[in-house]
């Protein structure tokens, strides 16, 4: 336990100094958000003091997602970029949060790049030079964390590699995210969500009983991937303050999708047999359980066993229904899918669907309307979580962004600073605290193109 202490206090210590370069330019950002949540405080939150440098091009977005997370959480995350374009993801548009003022060029900043990139500070660095280089070792050295998603090996030629890393900072946690690892037969392939959700086994399950396989709505195998990724950089730092020692995160894409395909996966390693294939909003082993048309959208009932069933039943208008034979149990109504499938639907499709929220309130029966996006960041229980904040965007002004999900007791986490804009000058309070370079290197670095 003395072990454990002493790594935070001195965690603590370096904060105080070296993470607190930004702060005169960040902490003046006010924050309001639709909760009633006050505004996080960074001394407070649970990764308070541990600083990550993110190394993460959007070759898949589970990477600036994985960082961002480790940012909500009060990391102080240094985002590299190009000196000149900056990440990929500015471009990714429309839409843009358009620029306040009119003089500035540019469509404004892409929506795809502010929903993964908040709680950042931005540093444009070219390490093409020599130089740029240097300044990234000196960062690896005073960085707890380092994030990085190139093919394996493609760090290696600019001295970024783990191996190398390991040696300035051996207490360094070095997580490379990829489409298929670091290790294996596709190791050197590039990996996109799509691709992956193709190829492990998730587009095959995903769409309609009798349509094509198709991906799911938004990347969810980078962002499971960056879940489990930002998860297992938070285990090895616990590691470390009993340990002393960092070590190499090896996370793709394919290997976090196979884990994903969790209790179906399972079943087919069990029976031996092929999978059931695509059931839509439907369940293989249950019914009712799925969505239903109503007069203006769709709803969805879970009738998860028989006493569920009685209740949708009663609800519908047709308590009968629980004493036909085709119905009587879950068996009987997985035999019969069709018949009371197409019973429920021809009786939903008489009223809209508020008309049948309201009907079945407090009956205990599982249901939720099939919202679009815009009708699930305005829903009243979003809106209650503060799952949806404002922050003032020192060059957009106000804009909205989905919040943090998680709460705690003790700390507030959640958006404490905007994405930060391309080519705003690092200021020197970093550049002398945490590297001891002068304002007169700073120039000569700017005049070699390795600084923006």
């Amino acid at each position: 336990m003395m072990n454990v202490a002493f790594r935070f206090q001195a965690i603590s210590r370096r904060a105080s100094s070296g993470c607190s370069y930004n702060y005169n330019v960040w902490r003046r950002v006010p924050l309001r958000s639709y909760s009633s949540a006050v505004s996080p405080l960074s001394d407070t939150l649970p990764l308070s003091g541990i600083r990550v440098l993110d190394m993460t091009r959007v070759l898949a977005g589970v990477s600036p997602y994985c960082t961002q997370i480790l940012g909500d959480l009060g990391a102080d995350v240094i985002k590299v970029e190009h000196p000149v374009r900056g990440d990929d993801t500015r471009a990714w548009g429309p839409p843009y949060a358009q620029y306040e003022d009119p003089s500035k060029t540019g469509p404004g900043e892409s929506a795809y790049y502010l929903a993964v990139n908040r709680n950042k500070k931005s540093l444009g660095l070219s390490f093409q030079h020599k130089s740029g280089v240097e300044i990234l070792h000196k960062l690896a050295k005073e960085c707890d964390v380092l994030v990085e998603n190139y093919l394996p090996g493609g760090l290696k030629k600019y001295g970024m590699d783990y191996e190398t890393l390991r040696e300035i900072n051996p207490k360094l946690i070095y997580a490379s995210i990829t489409g298929y690892g670091q290790t294996g037969p596709y190791s050197n392939r590039a990996g996109y969500d799509v691709m992956v959700e193709a190829e492990m086994g998730l587009m095959h399950i995903t769409g309609a009983r009798d349509g094509a396989p198709v991906k799911v709505g938004v990347a969810v195998t980078d962002l499971t991937t960056g879940l489990y990724t930002s998860n297992a950089i938070m285990a090895a730092l616990l590691a470390r303050a009993r340990t002393g020692r960092g070590q190499h995160i090896d996370a793709c894409l394919s290997d976090c999708q196979v884990a994903t395909l969790s209790n179906l996966a399972s079943s087919a390693l069990i029976s031996g047999k092929k999978d059931s294939g695509r059931w839509g909003t439907a369940h293989p082993s249950i019914v009712p359980y799925r969505s239903y048309k109503t007069l203006d959208g769709d709803i969805l009932f879970g009738g998860g066993n028989d006493r569920l069933f009685g209740v949708l039943c009663d609800r519908l208008g047709f308590p009968e229904w629980k004493t036909d034979s085709r119905f009587v149990t879950n068996s009987d109504r997985v035999q019969h899918r069709a018949d009371i499938d197409g019973m429920i639907e021809s009786t939903t499709q008489k009223k809209t669907t508020k008309q049948w929220l309201d009907l079945f309130e407090g009956s205990g029966m599982p249901y939720a309307a099939v919202n679009d996006i815009q009708g699930t960041l305005n829903h009243e229980h979003v809106q209650a979580r503060g799952m949806v904040t404002e922050v003032d965007h020192p060059a957009c002004g106000p804009i909205k962004l989905v919040n943090t999900p998680i709460k705690y007791s003790e700390a507030t986490p959640g958006v404490r600073t905007p994405p930060p804009q391309l080519l705003v000058n690092t200021p020197t309070r970093f550049w002398g605290g945490i590297l001891e370079y002068s304002e007169a290197d700073i120039a000569r670095l700017k005049e070699e193109g390795v600084l923006s």
